[in-house]
């Protein structure tokens, strides 16, 4: 396994990390037992960063993802979470819920302290109780210890264009914008890099289109680029080759991007995941 830094934090992190949505169950069921033990895997294969949120599995993802890391050496990983997102349509960003939602992430992950806690979701409230409220909010779980670091994560590329001038945050998470079939994330680069910060690229698989399974039913892409990735991953597969593990070897690659986060809940995928990276 390979690590870089990410942004002024000094952290090294994995270049390939760990993305818990899947413990939520929230591509498919899962066995819980299975989710623990690839958590186990991951940390294992190297991969040092594991990233999560209370709205994956409503809550879920956290509670599986506490039950595996209680018994880990809290040294042997970076951990973060995120606030403000609760469900499909259920948003607060206020000080108050960003205060008591990192407390229940806390008691739900057996742990004293993550060490990065995102705003999850940003696009969905006015920017002004993002930069009034949110984030100052941050600065005080900053300086409680509660987090190491502060950060904020969207779709929307024009958000962090907009807002990170304007807001002192470590990191950012952005997802399928640097995968096989989206690279517009890499005009945002400049910016991140002439403010140190940090950049957790998620989803290579853009959310379950690059593979032979086909998005989900709540996919936002076009049925014509649901048809298009799902031609390209069959006609990998015809060649025999994996388009997954193309795609994690694309994101993986770009030594500008510090991590990248992969969802799975299955042992086998990570160990697979892991020795593309080496």
């Amino acid at each position: 396994m390979r690590y870089r830094k990410l942004g002024n934090t000094g952290l090294d992190v994995s270049v390939l990390s760990f993305g818990a949505s899947s413990l939520g169950s929230v591509f498919r069921d899962t066995n819980e037992a299975q989710a623990i033990r690839t958590v186990h895997e991951a940390i294992d294969a190297g991969i040092n960063y594991i990233d999560v949120s209370p709205y994956y599995g409503l809550t879920k993802a956290e509670t599986v993802l506490g039950k595996a890391i209680r018994e880990i050496p809290r040294d042997r990983f970076l951990l973060s979470t995120k606030a403000g997102r609760y469900g499909m349509n259920e948003f607060d960003f206020s000080r108050k819920r960003i205060h008591s939602s990192l407390e229940e992430s806390l008691r739900r992950l057996h742990t004293d302290h993550v060490d990065i806690l995102f705003l999850h979701d940003i696009e969905f409230a006015p920017a002004s109780v993002i930069l009034e409220e949110a984030i100052p909010a941050l600065r005080e779980l900053k300086a409680a210890g509660k987090i190491r670091f502060a950060g904020i994560c969207g779709l929307p590329l024009k958000l962090f264009e907009t807002l990170l001038p304007r807001a002192e945050v470590d990191a950012i998470i952005s997802y399928c914008h640097f995968a096989l079939n989206d690279t517009s994330l890499a005009s945002l680069l400049p910016l991140l890099e002439a403010r140190g910060v940090g950049l957790v690229n998620a989803s290579p698989l853009s959310m379950g289109l690059l593979g032979t399974r086909g998005a989900p039913d709540w996919h936002p892409a076009s049925p014509g680029l649901k048809a298009a990735c799902l031609k390209a991953a069959e006609y990998c597969e015809s060649q025999g080759a994996d388009i997954a593990k193309l795609a994690v070897q694309f994101s993986t690659r770009n030594e500008r991007i510090p991590t990248t986060l992969v969802s799975t809940a299955n042992p086998a995928n990570i160990r697979n995941n892991a020795a593309w990276t080496d």
